[in-house]
Formats: C-alpha cells, sequence, structure tokens
C-alpha cells in the first residue's frame, strides 16, 4: 500500500467521522421522534376494552421500559395519548370506545363460498366462490375489502356515525375460531355485535347494534339479520330513517373484459312489481322512490344481492360509474344508499335481509322464486324470445347436461333437434322459392313488356295478377323466415349468458362463452378487433355461400336495386360484429348454416320443379275465386259509380 492510498483512506474516514458528529440529530429532535412512536404503538395497541386504563396509567406502563432519563418522554406520550382520546371522543361521541380496536379477521366457509367477516365493521368484507375460476386461473372473488363497503349510517349526539368504521366483536353460544365450517344440510348462525359506551367502564349489554349472519352448507344464499337493541336515548327519537350504503368496485373475472363491462349493472325489482336494471353501457345514476325488494350487484355470470325479507328498502338511491379502459383489474363502480324506516321508540328494530353470493345460473335462481333470474337476459323485453328460451331451449339444454355430454356435442344435438322442429317452415319456404323459379320465364316476358319506367305501376300488377292465377303467394317464402326470426334471436341472448358455456373447451375454442382466437394481432382493427375468431370466420363464409346459393335460386324473382350487393355485404358486417362474440354462439350459427346447406340440397334432389309447373298451370286453368274482402271491395265501387 502505497503513501497515496493511505493518505485517501485516513481522508475518508475522518470525513465519516466528521459528518457523523456535526449532522446527528439533536437530543429535542430524537425525544419527539420517541415520544411519536410510543403515541402511535399506543393508538395501534388501544382495544375498546382498556382505553380508559391505558390513559390514565399510560407513563406507569411505559415507566419500565423507558429510561429515568426519558420522563419527560413519559408525560408527552400521556399527553398526546389523551389528545387522541379526546378527539374520537369527539368525532365518534358514545361510539368512541369502539372507534379503535384490533381488526380481526372471521373466514366461514360451506360447500359452496367461503366468507370473509372483519371485526372493523362486522360486516362481510370478501367472497370468494369455490367451484369457479377467473379467465386467469384465479380464485373468482366478487369484492375485496379495499374496494367494498356496507354499513347503517345514523345520527347519535349530532354526530353522524358509520358502523363500518367501527369495531364489532364477535357473539356466539360456541367456541369461536378464526376459521368455521358448514357443510351440507347444517347451519350456522355467526354474530358481530357493536355497543356503545357505557357510563361506567363495564359494557352494557343491553344496548348493542347486531349483525347476524345464519349459513347453511349447501345454498348460495344466507340470512342477514341487522338488529338495533335499547337504542332509545342513542339514535334521537325524531330519526324516521336509517340509512344502508354498499358500494363494491366489481372484479373482472372473465377474458373479454368489455363484454364482461357491458354486461355489468344494478338490477333491482320493486315490491309487488317488476325488474328493471341500469344502463349497461353508460353510466348512470336512479332515484328508487317506492319500496323495493331487491338490489343486485350483477356481472356476466354472478351477483351479489341483497333481499328485503320483511322491512322493505322504503326508497334508494343507486348509481354505476364505469372503471376506465386502462384499468384490467375492475369493470365498474357499485353504489346503492337504501333507506330504512326506523322508530327508535322500540326497544328493538330488526331488519331481516338475504344475501345471495353466487352464479347468475338459470335453475339456482329460479328455485329462489324471487325473479333473480330475470338479470340472466334472455330477451324478457319481447315475451317470445323469453319463452322460447325458458320453454325449450334452456330444458332440452339441460336434459342434455344430464348425460354428460360434452358441451359442444350439446350445441349440435341442439341445432339438430331444432332443424328438425322448424323442418316443415324451411319445406315451405323451399316451395315458395321454388314456385317462383318456374315462373321465371313467364315474369321475363312481363318485364319485357314494360320496360319503361313509367310503366312500373302496370308492370307490378301484372305480375300480381300471374301470382294470383298461378296460385302463389309471394310472401310464403319471408312469412317463414319471419317464424324463425324469433329462434335465432333467442340464441342471441341465451349463448352469451349461458354460465354453463363458460370456460368449456371445445376444439380450438378454449371458452364457449368467449371469443376464439386462432391469432391474436399486434394491433386493433376498427370494427373488427385485436384477433382472429376462427369460428366467426367460418360463420361468415358459410354465410356467404348460403347467399350466392339463395340469390341464385332467387333469381327470377323481382327484388328491390342494391338488395342483392346488400345480401353480401351484411355478412361481411357480421364478421367485425361477431369477432368479439361467444364462440358458442358462432359456432351454432356455423352449424345453422351447415345444415340449411343439407336440406336445401336434399329438397333440389326429391322435390320435381316440373311438378311443380304443372300444377301451376293447372291452377292458371281454374277460375280464379274472389274473396269476401274483394267482392265487398267491387260492389263499393258499383255503389260509386252509381252515385256519380
Amino acid at each position: 500500500m502505497d503513501k497515496n492510498t493511505i493518505s485517501g483512506l485516513v481522508l475518508i474516514f475522518a470525513r465519516l467521522i466528521g459528518s457523523s458528529y456535526f449532522f446527528k440529530p439533536s437530543k429535542e429532535s430524537l425525544r419527539k421522534q420517541d415520544s411519536l412512536k410510543a403515541v402511535h404503538q399506543i393508538s395501534d395497541s388501544i382495544s375498546k376494552n382498556d382505553i380508559k386504563t391505558l390513559a390514565i396509567d399510560s407513563s406507569v406502563n411505559h415507566s419500565s421500559q423507558i429510561a429515568s432519563t426519558q420522563k419527560k418522554d413519559t408525560s408527552i406520550v400521556k399527553k398526546d395519548t389523551k389528545t387522541v382520546l379526546n378527539n374520537y371522543s369527539e368525532v365518534y361521541g358514545v361510539f368512541s370506545l369502539s372507534a379503535r380496536g384490533e381488526q380481526k379477521y372471521f373466514y366461514i366457509e360451506n360447500d359452496n363460498f367461503i366468507l370473509t367477516i372483519s371485526s372493523k365493521g362486522g360486516r362481510i368484507i370478501s367472497v370468494l366462490l369455490k367451484h369457479f375460476l377467473t379467465w386467469d386461473k384465479k380464485p373468482v372473488i366478487l369484492f375485496d375489502e379495499k374496494h367494498s363497503n356496507f354499513g347503517f349510517t345514523f345520527t347519535s349526539g349530532n354526530r353522524v356515525i358509520y358502523t363500518d368504521d367501527l369495531f364489532f366483536e364477535p357473539f356466539a353460544n360456541y367456541n369461536i375460531i378464526d376459521t368455521i365450517k358448514v357443510k351440507g344440510m347444517d347451519s350456522l348462525n355467526f354474530a358481530m355485535r357493536l355497543y356503545p359506551d357505557a357510563n361506567d367502564s363495564i359494557k352494557d349489554s343491553l344496548k348493542y347494534i347486531e349483525f347476524s349472519y345464519n349459513i347453511k352448507g349447501d345454498k348460495y344464499l344466507l340470512d342477514f339479520t341487522a338488529s338495533f337493541n335499547n337504542m332509545g336515548g342513542i339514535i334521537p327519537n325524531n330519526i324516521g330513517y336509517l340509512n344502508l350504503d354498499w358500494k363494491a368496485k366489481l372484479k373482472r373475472q372473465e377474458k373479454n373484459r368489455e363484454a364482461e363491462k357491458n354486461a355489468t349493472t344494478i338490477y333491482y325489482k320493486y315490491y309487488d312489481g317488476d325488474v328493471d336494471y341500469l344502463s349497461e353501457t353508460r353510466d348512470k345514476n336512479e332515484k328508487l322512490s317506492t319500496p323495493v325488494h331487491w338490489i343486485s350487484f350483477k356481472q356476466q355470470f354472478f351477483a351479489s344481492t341483497i333481499i328485503a325479507k320483511t322491512n322493505f328498502i322504503t326508497n334508494a338511491d343507486i348509481s354505476v360509474t364505469s372503471e376506465p379502459n386502462t384499468s384490467q383489474e375492475y369493470l365498474r363502480n357499485m353504489n346503492a344508499s337504501m333507506d330504512m324506516a326506523f322508530n327508535a321508540q322500540e326497544n328493538k328494530q330488526v331488519y331481516d335481509f338475504n344475501l345471495y353470493f353466487g352464479p347468475n345460473k338459470y335453475k339456482t335462481l329460479r328455485k329462489l322464486d324471487l325473479d333473480l333470474e330475470r338479470q340472466i337476459p334472455l330477451g324478457w323485453s319481447f315475451r317470445p324470445l323469453s319463452w322460447i328460451n325458458q320453454f325449450i331451449v334452456i330444458p332440452v339444454f339441460n336434459l342434455l347436461e344430464g348425460f354428460n355430454i360434452h358441451y359442444g356435442i350439446i350445441i349440435l344435438i341442439l341445432t339438430i333437434l331444432l332443424k328438425i322442429i322448424l323442418f316443415p317452415i324451411a319445406y315451405r319456404t323451399y316451395m315458395s322459392s321454388a314456385k317462383m323459379r318456374v315462373l321465371k320465364p313467364e315474369i321475363d316476358e312481363i318485364n319485357k313488356r314494360y320496360p319503361k319506367p313509367e310503366d312500373a305501376m302496370k308492370k307490378q300488377q301484372a305480375i300480381m295478377n300471374l301470382y294470383k292465377k298461378a296460385g302463389v303467394n309471394p310472401m310464403s317464402g319471408c312469412i317463414p323466415l319471419l317464424l324463425q326470426m324469433p329462434i335465432l334471436i333467442a340464441f342471441y341472448r341465451f349463448f352469451p349468458a349461458s354460465i354453463e358455456l363458460r370456460q368449456q373447451k371445445f376444439l380450438w375454442a378454449t371458452d364457449l362463452s368467449s371469443y376464439d382466437s386462432i391469432l391474436n394481432l399486434p394491433f386493433n382493427i376498427p370494427l373488427y378487433g385485436d384477433h382472429v375468431s376462427l369460428f366467426c370466420l367460418l360463420m361468415t363464409i358459410s354465410t356467404l355461400v348460403y347467399t350466392k346459393i339463395n340469390n341464385d335460386m332467387m333469381a327470377g324473382s323481382q327484388q328491390m336495386p342494391g338488395m342483392k350487393a346488400m345480401s353480401y355485404i351484411m355478412p361481411i358486417m357480421f364478421l367485425g360484429i361477431f369477432n368479439n362474440f361467444a364462440a358458442g354462439l358462432n359456432y351454432y350459427y356455423l352449424l345453422a348454416n351447415l345444415f340449411t346447406f343439407i336440406q336445401m340440397f336434399a329438397f333440389r334432389k326429391f322435390i320435381n320443379e316440373d311438378k311443380i309447373h304443372k300444377k301451376i298451370q293447372e291452377n292458371r286453368a281454374k277460375p280464379v275465386k274472389k274473396s269476401n274482402f274483394q267482392k265487398r271491395l267491387e260492389e263499393l265501387a258499383k255503389q260509386q259509380q252509381v252515385k256519380r
């Protein structure tokens, strides 16, 4: 080691020693830091049962831990602790002892979910559904502690009290442990109590607010009872309502966030009224001014619902706001502020509710007989659609499901059954088009007879007379198609809302309830998306082929200008629309097209158009029988001529 190195090391050490001496904290600064640290430790460890004792003896409790040279620090701790207690008394009044405590968590597990109940607020802060996973294989948690609130708001001593801020104590007639399990037909009652301050240091066991939960082992539905016992003098007599606030930021569960977000909103049912909901595609708030039976925070496949059993919700303010698209973890913010009638003069005021935390499965919700199944979008606004889904599609779907058949095969069987049922309609549609084809030469002759635009009315009358004499109804091909439309729309509503298809794999699709992607694009195509759905692509191709065949078959019919071009444009538009839709829906439409091809080729093989032409000629030879309506019109025309 040379001389320069030694000199450098000496200078470095000298600088370090000098810095530590000249920049060390003063004694006053150290004393303040120790005092603040001690106050925070005391504040965090205070419980509502010993807070008064601790306030008096704080210096004694800590004298053994603090050296005699720091007696001044203890007096600071005592003074600051009293300040903390006085502040809580100012804010929470008779509930000041309950404003501080140790937060504890209690886990109640049944066959379907795991509830987490917190001593702070005495509320359910989290619900985990055991039989479901998210799109990225994580547990389905409907809401969490950080992004939810549930509690009553009322006034006491000119202070606004919110139970969500206060600490409850568990109350049960059994040994309470952190994790409790209930299975099968068994049930469990778990209660949390909030006590106001007593005049002395002894807790008044006759005055309390209790949140009681009754959980059955095999149910998604649980009982929730809120009891206000002997609150006279604590809650003013002139208070006629309590407010129950429920807020939650709903978590994303599905692969297609946009589709899930557009299916997430608040549903509600009026007492003795109908089910309604807020907009699914935009932010919305609404005031419900008549009694409400239940309010539900509904997602695409899951729901969290509060149901009033006896004391119905007098009125409520509900709102939905969307999370920004940059937030991939959450969907929408739900808020329900509910008013409950209250009479402070009664010794005990009880509010009975049911809470439902579970899947939006039609069969499960239907059994509850609460109209909760109306949250599943089955076409309720147009009754024929809902009837098709309720009484045809869902029963057949559930029947096939009972045979433990894969859902892709169930959709195939369901398509075949529907094609069999709709066979008479398809047959009539084909016969109508066949009659139009055999009349093509005569229609062409009429077109040559009236080539001028000003003769369009004469040409149309001549064609209608031809149809009339031949016994052909040009609308007979449209009517069967119109009859099939409700079924197509019913399936359009059913597949994206069917939880049975959720995360069911089939062929290349990993989830029949969401889009199937064979290629993820590095960019987003407007009106299409950032992926290629193969089922959608195949459905579009099959629709174009069907359109081409149908146009060739209907070449002799009269079409409005541009209709032929539009018939090819529509499938291309559907490619963009359906690219983000459920794979199960595109798969069904693909199957429907394929079976339609099979039917068309079968009809062409077994239906002789020469016989159809012969039959039409026989009809033309027969005298045309006038309808009663036509006879009345002719008689009316003769009367008008006589008057002139």
